[in-house]
């Protein structure tokens, strides 16, 4: 193998730059504040938002690790009016055999104070739906078609960023996962071998927006953490 082939091994000089401890705290404090007023939205604006700014997220999301680099993730990133609406018909269409009696007790039970139900409007209303696609084969370079390794965990981290990378540009954002998704493939054109993980609803909030108040319970830290 060439050093000129990109999958040459060649190590190159990391860019690291040392911070003092004071302003690694003060960074992440402040990261944790903007990301600690993050809200799942259900009641969007119509308003526009720029597609260079989407597109500037997607850029972090795709700058997530992977299983062997493959990067096994695909966007399909919707604003046309048409495939939107087929999108919600779609998923309400699995929403309402969810809700009928689907889904059982206990999940409808656990869902009840977030208030949902299988009427979804803001796929319709917020300017951008990008359904997310885990592909069971990929590859870093054109052409390339390999087993994708890791990828449910890979598309996972990647839409970690992508909501976050969302909420930090001031968008408002939505994690909307009708089951079955298969739809999803059909209406935007992608292949078997890609599994719909998720659709992020992103845009303004509108002005009565307002999330329930069991949303914004978060365990104590000390709940979450073992410390060895």
């Amino acid at each position: 193998m060439s050093q000129d082939d990109p999958r040459a091994l060649v190590l190159e000089p990391l860019p690291w730059t040392d911070l003092e401890p004071d302003e690694m705290a003060a960074r992440a404090e402040a990261f944790r504040d903007v990301m600690a007023a993050r809200r799942t939205v259900r009641d969007f604006s119509d308003r526009s938002v720029p597609r260079a700014l989407i597109e500037t997220c997607l850029r972090t999301a795709a700058s997530a690790p992977s299983g062997a680099n493959l990067q096994p993730w695909h966007f399909a990133v919707v604003a046309g009016a048409e495939v939107k609406r087929r999108i919600r018909l779609a998923a309400e269409e699995e929403e309402r055999a969810f809700y009928a009696g689907k889904a059982g007790e206990a999940w409808l039970e656990a869902l009840a104070p977030l208030g949902t139900d299988p009427e979804k409007p803001f796929l319709e209303i917020a300017p951008w739906l990008i359904v997310v696609f885990a592909q069971r084969r990929a590859g870093a370079l054109p052409g390339e078609d390999r087993k994708a390794y890791y990828f449910n965990e890979s598309v996972g981290i990647a839409t970690g960023l992508l909501i976050a990378s969302l909420h930090q540009a001031g968008l408002a954002t939505l994690t909307h996962t009708p089951a079955p998704m298969g739809f999803l493939n059909d209406i935007c054109g992608r292949p078997a071998t890609e599994k719909p993980y998720l659709i992020v609803v992103t845009g303004y909030p509108a002005k009565n927006a307002a999330t329930p108040r069991f949303a914004r319970h978060r365990k104590p830290l000390d709940t979450i953490t073992t410390w060895l």
